[in-house]
């Protein structure tokens, strides 16, 4: 897979007014729920994490198709309740009850802060687009310590279907007051920043873990292995 370096990424990006990101696995570590009551899950902490991701994402999907919403918060709990089931965990309602709150504390990646400090020094406005609900947004933001870096938190919840829904990245385009072509959006999942560029921002794909790429409509302008680089590619693309 070809990684963009700084000079394909800055001839990759042009007239940048705002900063858009995914939340969770992009900006929140979604892993750390699980990491953190390790000892409480019979060794089987990182498949169940595995899992529980797997299946919440999927059930987003589904439900979309399917039309029969259910926020982000009860999508979370339903793909927790299949993941101690599919692994043969014991029923425990406080160790589920923990780890739903966990997840309302995800610990940042260390390069978040620093990343939404320098793109606000330079004057370029930032926002998160993500499927969670304001309140797990709130809490994840408050809990991270970056809400004073951003300018706008954006739910699905003001649209009502999840990603990659069309619908969902135009509530960017209204809520901020730019058009499509305008945003930068950077998400570490493959699909997501798939459906963005299929919608027409200009998008990064934050590729932490060397992943395959997805074979989707909508390739990345830019694919990094971390945010260190962001606000120098986004600072030169913009207006």
């Amino acid at each position: 897979m070809e990684q963009a370096g700084m000079e394909h990424a800055a001839g990759s990006l042009a007239a940048i007014e705002v900063c858009v990101f995914d939340a969770y696995g992009t900006l929140l570590d979604v892993r750390s729920a699980t990491a953190r009551l390790s000892r409480d899950l019979d060794g089987k902490a990182e498949q169940l994490g595995a899992l529980w991701r797997q299946r919440q994402l999927e059930y987003t999907w589904l439900r979309s198709l399917m039309h029969r919403h259910r926020d982000f918060w009860g999508v979370t709990r339903d793909a927790l309740d299949h993941a101690f089931g599919a692994i043969g965990l014991p029923e425990d309602e406080g160790l589920k009850a923990r780890l739903m709150d966990a997840y309302l504390s995800l610990d940042a990646y260390p390069d978040v802060a620093p990343a939404l400090m320098q793109l606000r020094t330079d004057g370029i406005r930032t926002a998160i687009l993500s499927n969670g609900t304001p309140a797990m947004l709130k809490a994840g933001v408050d809990s991270a310590g970056i809400g004073g870096s951003l300018d706008a938190v954006l739910s699905i919840e003001e649209v009502g279907i999840y990603k990659p829904d069309p619908s969902v990245y135009q509530l960017a385009c209204d809520r901020l007051g730019v058009r499509r072509d305008g945003i930068c959006f950077v998400s570490s999942n493959g699909w997501d920043v798939a459906g963005a560029a299929t919608f027409g921002f200009q998008t990064v794909w934050l590729n932490r873990f060397g992943l395959e790429r997805d074979r989707l409509p909508g390739e990345p302008c830019v694919v990094l292995e971390g945010l260190e680089e962001l606000p120098a590619l986004i600072a030169s693309a913009a207006r």
